[in-house]
Order: structure tokens, then sequence, then C-alpha cells
């Protein structure tokens, strides 16, 4: 059922059928109606302006890219960091690089659209993808591209299908829209999980949007991948993120922290009070609860409940439905919401 909103739906959602809890959505630490986070955006737009469509190889360079790009770099582990208007065009953008005659390309299941090129497709299994890449040709490097957060399990935190492959000659992209920010101590996400697979270069990219709460994507690995992938005409071409909202990740750090915190308690709280849990499937610390029972997602909604439900990837794939715990969640919501769910028969 598509519901219609006027406003940012936080952890109430008013639609035209009335107002509603809401476990949905992508804002995990609650920062996009967050009063001080709000108060630094606002600044930063007054000193940046509200967009700037400028190329990133132009002649006038703002120096705040540079430096939030170093900051993020730090924060994920990585050598080196360069962000876009998007996490969508960050995935494109290593994508359409490793779409070549000299690559083969290999998508695990699930992969997100944003790592796709015209006429690829992921795998349906697993199996099949290992199958396919053991009679790799040795003229071609590999590169196998798969979502960190598949919201099933079968990536993070184990990835345990890579570690089954010789990783010794392959690129790995990673797409960590869901992680970043949100994941590890400094919501710093899979890249340093991900390095000890021990593949012949790591590439993470993704949306800034979910864990940092702006407009923007980023990519990260070694300096000479990172001067590579900005020495084509994809990223001179584009517009840059705008400077205001990358200006505010530099700012926020202990809003993050804060609300990150808020976030694994509410996690834990919830997990703790699911007496429960065979319904989910709960993917190790991330704060989301998959599930496709239709009927569940139905008893949710008529107890004022609504939740992250429509067909993935595709409109005839099965209907994926999931909860979201967010940092913005109140203890009283999330006793409310498992007093429903222990109703569900």
């Amino acid at each position: 059922m598509i519901h219609f909103v006027e406003e940012f739906p936080g952890r109430i959602i008013n639609t035209e059928e009335g107002s509603f809890h809401y476990f949905g959505g992508t804002a995990y630490l609650g920062l996009q109606t967050h009063p001080e986070f709000q108060q630094l955006f606002i600044k930063n737009i007054t000193k940046y302006g509200t967009n700037y469509g400028a190329s990133r190889k132009s002649n006038i360079r703002f120096s705040v890219y540079s430096e939030v790009e170093t900051y993020l770099a730090n924060l994920i582990g990585s050598e080196s960091c360069v962000t876009l208007s998007s996490g969508y065009m960050a995935s494109q953008l290593v994508s359409r690089f490793f779409t070549t005659e000299d690559y083969t390309c290999y998508h695990a299941p699930l992969t997100h659209a944003s790592l796709l090129q015209i006429g690829q497709e992921p795998f349906e299994s697993y199996k099949l993808l290992q199958e396919k890449f053991k009679q790799n040709s040795k003229d071609t490097t590999p590169v196998i591209f798969l979502d960190a957060i598949d919201f099933l399990g079968n990536n993070y935190p184990d990835f345990s299908f890579l570690t089954e492959i010789d990783l010794s000659n392959t690129i790995l992209v990673i797409d960590d829209s869901h992680g970043l920010g949100v994941l590890g101590e400094k919501g710093e996400g899979v890249y340093k999980i991900a390095s000890k697979l021990n593949s012949k270069e790591l590439i993470v990219c993704g949306s800034l949007g979910k864990g940092f709460g702006v407009q923007a994507g980023a990519i990260f690995g070694t300096k000479n991948s990172i001067e590579s992938l900005i020495n084509t005409s994809f990223f001179g071409g584009a517009s840059p993120a705008s400077p205001a909202p990358v200006s505010t990740i530099l700012e926020a750090e202990k809003i993050y922290t804060s609300q990150r915190k808020k976030l694994i308690e509410n996690d834990e709280y919830l997990s703790n009070k699911l007496e429960d849990s065979t319904f989910f499937t709960k993917v190790a610390k991330h704060p989301t609860y998959t599930f496709f029972d239709e009927k569940l997602t139905k008893h949710l909604l008529v107890n004022n409940i609504i939740v992250t439900s429509f067909n993935y990837p595709e409109e005839n794939s099965p209907l994926m439905s999931r909860i979201v715990v967010s940092a913005y969640h109140t203890k009283e919501d999330l006793d409310f919401l498992a007093k429903v769910i222990k109703l569900y028969k």
C-alpha cells in the first residue's frame, strides 16, 4: 500500500489515512529532524548557498571537499576518498569504470541496481556465482560487486561466500549505503572488515544520506583507484555534492556519536523485547528486522504501525518488508511495537 506524505516521516508519520507509528525508511540516526543538526545544516547553507553546480574540475574549487574526504577516509579506514552528489552516482561511477573488456563483472544476489549497467544482472544464487567465477578467463581481472547489507544476512558481517573464493587477483566492490555512519564503533561501516578478505583491491561506495543525514555519496579505496575514478569524464562532467551538507559532516561528529549510541540502545531494547523473533531476519547489529509475511504487514497497519514494505528488487519480486529502528524512537514506541507483534497469530 502506498502512503503519501507532506512532511518528513519521523517516528510518527502523517498520511491521508491518518497518523501512524513509523518504523521504516533509512533515517537510522534520526538526523533529518534533529534540531541541532538542522541548525548546523542551515548555517552551512548560509555560507555555501543552496546548491553548487560547477564541476570538481573547475578552476574555482571549494577546499571543504578535500577536507571532508580526508576526514571520511580516516574514519572509514581507507587510503583515500572522493564524494559525489549521491550514493547512486558513486556506485554508478565505480560500475561504469569496471565495465570494460579488461574486467569480468560478477554481481552477487540482490546487488542494488546502482551497481549494474545495461545488460548486467545479479546471479540468482551464490553457488552459481562461485561456479562462473572459477571459470573466469585469465585474460581479464574479475570484479565482484555486492551490497554489504542485503537484509537477509548473506554478506555482512561474515561475507562467508567470499571466504570460499580465492580473491588474490580479484577487485571487490561493496556498496555500504546502509552501513556507512551506522555500523562500527564510530560509524566506519564494513571497510575494515572487508579488508580482511584479502582481495587484490577493495573499493567501498555508497550513500552518506542514510547514516550521515546528508545528500551525498562517497567512494573509498586506495589513492591510485580513487585518482583513476576522479580522472573520468563521468566524474568531471557531473555536479558535485553541495558543499553545505558535506561541510556539515565535519561539524556534526558529537551529534553522530550521540545518535549512534541511542540507535544501538534502541535496537538492543527491541531485540530483548521481542519474545518471538522467528518472524524476522536480523542482520547482526544492523537495526532492521526483515520479513516476508504480508499478513504481518497488514496486522501492523491495522494496529497503527507502518513499516517499509515493497516488492524488491523488482515489481514482480516477493514483497519484502522490514521494521527499521531509529535513534529518534522512544522506549514507549518500541514497547508499543513489541506489544502489537506479540498479538500476531
